[in-house]
C-alpha cells in the first residue's frame, strides 16, 4: 500500500511540474502574442472566472473522498456521484449566471465580455465532471487523472502555439483555446468513468442532496474566500489604472502563481509521513514548525532569485513591451515568500481537522484584501495592489503562528469535519 501511495505521489508531483512549465510557456505566448492591452483583457477575464468557479466547487473531495473510501459498494459510490454531481453542476450554472450578471452590472465592454464568457465555461465543467477525479483518489488511481489532465494541457497549449505561430493577436481565439483544455478533460473523465460505472439508474434524493451540501459549506466558503482574496486585486484594479499597467501587473502576478505552487507540490510531499502519519499532536506540532521554516527558506531563497533577475526574466518571457512589469515583479517576489510558511502553517487546522479556522483565516485575508486595495490602489496604482497582497500574506503567516501557539493542548475534532 504505501509502494502504491508513493507511485501515485510522485504521478501527482510530475503532473504539476509539468503544469508549472507549460504555465509559464503559455503566458510568455500570450503576452507577446497579445500585447499588454490584450493581455489585460485575457487576465481580467481569467481573473472572473477564477472567482466564479469558486461557486462550482462545492461538495468538494473533502467531503465526497471520505465517504467513497467508507463504502467501497459500487452502486453506493455511483449513487454518491451521480448527486454531488448534480449538486456540483447546479452550482457551475449559477457561478456562469453570476459571472455574466457581474460583467453586466459593471458595464464591461464587449472586449472583456467575448473572452470570459468563453473561457467561463470551465465553470460549468471542471468541477462536476472533476467529481471523477474524487472517485479516483478514492481508489488511489493517480496515474489516469494525471495523464488526462497533461492530454487537455498539451491541447491548449499546443492551440495556443498554433495561434502564436500565425500571429494571431485576436483575444476570443486564445480564449477558445483555454476553454478546450476543459471540454478534454470533461471527455475523457466522463468516458473513464462511464466505462467502468454500473449500468444502474440513480432516483434523486433531497435528503442526500441536503447532507452533501451541508457538510461542504464550511469548505466552499473558505475556498470561495481563499480564490476571491487571491484575484479581487485584478477586479478592483482595471478601473482604476490603464490596461497597459493592468497587463504588467498581471504579467509579474502570473510569475508568481507558478512559483508559489512550489508550495503546495512540497507540502504535497511532505505532509503525508512528517504531519498526518504523526500518532500525537506535540510531534506534529514540532514538524510543521520545522516544515514552515524550511519552507520559507526556500521560498525566500526562490523569492530573492526572481527579485534578482526580474528585468531579465521579464524581457525573456514577455518581451520589452512589458519591461515595466519587472519592478512590480521584484517587490512582489518578496512578498511571495511569506505564502510558502503560510502553506506550512496551514497544515496545523488540517492535522486538527478544523475547517473553521481555515474559513476564519481566509475570511479575514479577503477584508484585509479589499480593505486595503481600496485606499491602496487609488493612491499608489498597482503598487498599491502588491502593498495588498503582502499584508495578506503577513496576516496568513501570523494567523498560523497564533494557532500553532494556542494549539499545545488542542484535540483533533471529529473526521467527517476533516480539512
Amino acid at each position: 500500500m504505501q509502494r502504491r501511495v508513493a507511485h501515485n505521489l510522485v504521478w501527482m508531483l510530475v503532473e504539476r511540474g509539468l503544469q508549472i512549465g507549460a504555465g509559464i510557456g503559455i503566458v510568455a505566448m500570450l503576452a507577446r502574442g497579445l500585447g499588454p492591452e490584450g493581455f489585460a483583457h485575457i487576465q481580467y477575464a481569467q481573473a472572473v472566472v477564477y472567482i466564479a468557479s469558486s461557486i462550482a466547487l462545492i461538495c468538494g473531495g473533502e467531503v465526497v473522498i471520505p465517504r467513497l473510501v467508507a463504502n467501497q459498494d459500487p452502486l453506493a459510490q455511483h449513487r454518491l456521484l451521480a448527486h454531488a454531481f448534480r449538486l456540483r453542476l447546479a452550482a457551475g450554472v449559477l457561478g456562469y449566471l453570476l459571472m455574466c450578471a457581474f460583467l453586466a452590472v459593471t458595464g464591461q465592454t464587449v472586449e472583456f465580455w467575448l473572452p470570459a464568457l468563453i473561457i467561463g465555461v470551465a465553470v460549468v465543467l471542471r468541477e462536476p465532471f472533476g467529481i471523477v477525479t474524487a472517485w479516483m483518489q478514492a481508489h488511489t488511481r493517480t496515474r489516469p487523472n494525471t495523464l488526462f489532465n497533461l492530454a487537455s494541457l498539451t491541447v491548449k497549449a499546443a492551440g495556443v502555439a498554433l495561434l502564436f505561430a500565425l500571429g494571431v493577436h485576436n483575444v476570443p481565439a486564445y480564449a477558445t483555446a483555454f476553454s478546450l483544455e476543459q471540454v478534454v478533460m470533461a471527455v475523457l473523465l466522463t468516458g473513464f468513468y462511464l466505462a467502468r460505472a454500473p449500468r444502474a439508474r440513480v432516483s434523486y434524493d433531497p435528503a442526500l442532496v441536503r447532507e452533501l451540501f451541508s457538510n461542504g459549506m464550511l469548505f466552499w466558503a473558505s475556498f470561495m474566500l481563499m480564490m476571491g482574496s487571491r484575484r479581487i486585486d485584478q477586479l478592483l484594479l482595471k478601473p482604476l489604472v490603464s490596461l497597459g499597467e493592468l497587463g504588467a501587473y498581471a504579467a509579474s502576478m502570473q510569475i508568481l502563481d507558478n512559483y508559489v505552487m512550489v508550495a503546495t507540490i512540497l507540502a504535497a510531499g511532505i505532509a503525508p509521513i512528517y504531519v498526518y502519519a504523526q500518532p500525537t499532536l506535540a510531534q506534529a506540532r514540532r514538524n510543521i514548525l520545522k516544515i514552515a521554516a524550511g519552507m520559507m527558506a526556500v521560498g525566500v531563497a526562490g523569492g530573492a532569485l526572481i527579485a534578482l533577475g526580474a528585468p531579465w526574466i521579464i524581457h525573456l518571457l514577455y518581451g520589452s513591451a512589458f519591461a515595466s512589469a519587472a519592478s512590480l515583479l521584484q517587490l512582489a517576489a518578496l512578498a511571495s515568500t511569506l505564502v510558502f510558511a503560510d502553506v506550512g502553517l496551514t497544515l496545523l487546522p488540517i492535522y486538527l481537522r478544523r475547517p473553521r479556522l481555515v474559513a476564519i483565516k481566509w475570511g479575514l485575508v479577503f477584508a484585509v484584501t479589499v480593505l486595503i486595495d481600496i485606499v491602496a490602489i487609488p493612491r499608489f496604482g498597482v503598487y498599491g495592489a502588491i502593498l495588498g497582497y503582502a499584508v495578506a500574506n503577513l496576516l496568513s503567516v501570523l494567523f498560523g503562528i497564533v494557532i500553532w501557539l494556542r494549539s499545545a493542548n488542542a484535540q483533533p475534532a471529529a473526521q467527517e469535519a476533516r480539512a
